[in-house]
């Protein structure tokens, strides 16, 4: 089910790689705290496991019940837990472990990895301007982030970024099409980029994800919106797609994992693969 630009991934090792999130409850600070942190932590740990066990690919550890989320999220109670979080949780599984700290706290996602062992990070705002939930991102983060990962001598943890992120508006970019974003972003030093919907939950336009496949030869990350009706469709162009509120009971992110969507995923993804 690969086609002719796709086949061994260099950052999950396989095509037709699932990514499966842990979502870490909120953390110090946020307005929805409510958990200590010993009781987050085991609970991501707990996440990734189940994951793991069910023949997820990959994990990423994102803060996502930190909403309304910080325009950057680089402050020390944050920061703190979350290595913490991300270091049991590499030290949990065998699989591949991500970073995202919402929002925009790219440089701090990236610290966290390199300490924690994690082997990737999701990156908002890599290259171009957007107007997101948060406010204006105005500053492309692809030079202060590179120099940085030289810097700290990280440069194994990849760097997949988004193009054209949910929850934001483009009007500042109209003028450019996916394959314009997807070419920034591999000029600019992506190790991967990833296609989302307009929103959580919803999936991103197929030519979207084609124009994307048909831009660079980097991995291609599908980034919101999967569900065993789509991913078919998702794999005919993206090497990866990360699965987030379709493990969840009820299909909404913010609940607990459903074992039985998490196995029912994999299942469809194995038939996939197999044909």
């Amino acid at each position: 089910m690969t086609t002719p630009q796709q086949g061994q991934n260099p950052v999950f090792g396989r095509p037709n790689a699932l990514i499966g999130m842990v979502h870490l409850r909120a953390l110090p600070g946020a307005p929805k705290a409510s958990l200590a942190p010993q009781a987050i932590i085991g609970t991501a740990v707990a996440e990734a496991r189940l994951l793991e066990r069910a023949g997820f690919d990959a994990i990423l550890v994102e803060n996502m019940h930190d909403r309304p989320y910080l325009a950057d999220a680089s402050g020390a109670d944050t920061v703190a837990l979350f290595a913490i979080a991300a270091a049991a949780v590499v030290a949990s599984v065998k699989v591949t472990v991500g970073i995202q700290i919402l929002s925009g706290a790219n440089c701090a996602a990236l610290a966290v990895a390199h300490a924690a062992g994690a082997s990737f990070i999701r990156v908002e705002g890599f290259v171009f301007a957007s107007v997101a939930d948060e406010g204006i991102v105005a500053k492309a983060c692809a030079g202060d982030l590179l120099r940085e990962r030289r810097r700290l001598g990280a440069e194994s943890v990849k760097v997949l970024a988004d193009v054209r992120k949910k929850h934001s508006s483009h009007a500042l970019t109209a003028d450019l099409d996916i394959g314009a974003w997807v070419r920034g972003a591999e000029f600019f030093g992506a190790d991967g980029v990833i296609v989302t919907g307009a929103e959580t939950a919803m999936e991103p336009d197929e030519a979207e994800l084609e124009g994307a496949r048909a831009a660079t030869q980097l991995p291609v990350l599908a980034g919101s919106g999967a569900t065993l009706g789509n991913l078919a469709r998702m794999f005919r162009h993206a090497d990866a797609v990360i699965v987030g509120s379709a493990l969840k009971v009820g299909g909404n992110w913010a609940n607990e994992l459903d074992p039985a969507r998490i196995a029912a995923m994999v299942a469809v993804r194995d038939a996939i693969a197999a044909r």
